[in-house]
């Protein structure tokens, strides 16, 4: 499975662990200014925000698993099995099908706000992008410097929840998340507003004892509540270092060793990569679960005018500064 975590602290921040039994092959991939975005319902998009984000390129489109715009949105997919569900089609409203969702948001909207206002008549789609990418049963976290929200799609349409911890995990939904969370946590009327200041919010975790009786097993709600404690009760750096640093240091808190999580194939499920964007930035930090040097890829670094994608492999081969 996986986590998502906001971050606002000397600017604002954005990542995930990507959880699971395999890797995708994935890149690092800029999606340029003027790279068409083909999509099979509504529009072509010819001209768009510029985008970076981890993910796969398939006949020529990109498929991200998680991006930041050039203006600061940053978007993620994470599974939501059982719950997720997609619609036909429908005639009444803007269909997007689900491997569109990310690059459809963030190439066209500038803040959560622009993006709560887009989802007010989208229809998540059930279509297959080809018969090697079936749908993938997902929810979203959105989020900018100010605000964070979620998307889920289930069988009574899309539904956009406010986000005020700014963490995401996997099922149940959303609601049921931050209604189990409240069991650790006092979330008081002005939470959000302090969440995202770039203040210590400090909220009313037992912090004399420090994670005595949270939850310590990789289940979804448990890793919700347990990055929850971890950011929200981490220190705000004033450094671009110790802010990227300290972020890898939160998600460490819900990392998947091998070996930890058996699936019912009897695979092995990991954290593939962990990342940390600087969406005031455009840069993308990550690292992999055999490389755990620190890599990035600026947004600022190609031609964001040009009409291409570009692409990144991941450095994933084991590497150490001796010192002598």
């Amino acid at each position: 499975m996986c986590t998502a975590i906001t971050y606002s602290a000397n600017g604002h921040y954005f990542g995930r662990n990507l959880d699971y039994e395999h890797s995708f092959s994935e890149k690092i991939v800029i999606t340029s200014r003027n790279f068409p975005l083909v999509m099979k319902n509504t529009d072509d998009i010819s001209s768009h925000f510029s985008l970076i984000g981890m993910g796969v390129v398939s006949n020529s489109f990109p498929l991200y698993f998680d991006a930041v715009n050039e203006k600061g949105l940053s978007m993620a997919g994470l599974l939501f099995p059982h719950f997720s569900y997609y619609h036909p089609p429908k005639k009444d409203k803007v269909n997007v099908a689900s491997f569109e969702f990310i690059p459809y948001i963030l190439s066209r909207c500038e803040s959560v706000l622009d993006a709560k206002k887009l989802m007010e008549n989208i229809n998540i789609t059930d279509e297959h992008f080809s018969a090697e990418f079936p749908p993938s049963p997902l929810h979203w976290i959105i989020a900018d410097k100010n605000e964070c929200a979620v998307a889920e799609s289930t069988k009574d349409g899309l539904s956009v929840y406010d986000n005020p911890v700014g963490v995401l995990t996997n099922a149940p939904p959303f609601p049921s998340q931050m209604f189990n969370l409240g069991n650790y946590i006092n979330l008081s009327p002005d939470f959000c507003e302090n969440e995202f200041s770039g203040k210590t919010s400090l909220p009313h975790f037992s912090r004399g004892l420090g994670a005595v009786g949270l939850p310590g097993d990789l289940s979804s709600q448990s890793r919700f509540v347990r990055a929850s404690f971890t950011k929200l009760n981490s220190p705000y750096p004033d450094e671009e270092q110790k802010c990227v640093n300290q972020f890898f240091h939160i998600l460490e808190s819900v990392y998947q060793t091998r070996g930890s999580v058996i699936t019912e194939k009897g695979e092995l499920e990991l954290t593939q990569y962990s990342s940390c964007i600087n969406a005031d930035k455009g840069i993308y930090y990550y690292k992999t679960y055999d490389n755990s040097s620190l890599n990035a890829v600026s947004l600022s670094d190609k031609n964001l005018d040009a009409d291409v994608l570009y692409t990144f492999d991941l450095v994933r081969d084991w590497r150490v500064n001796f010192q002598s």
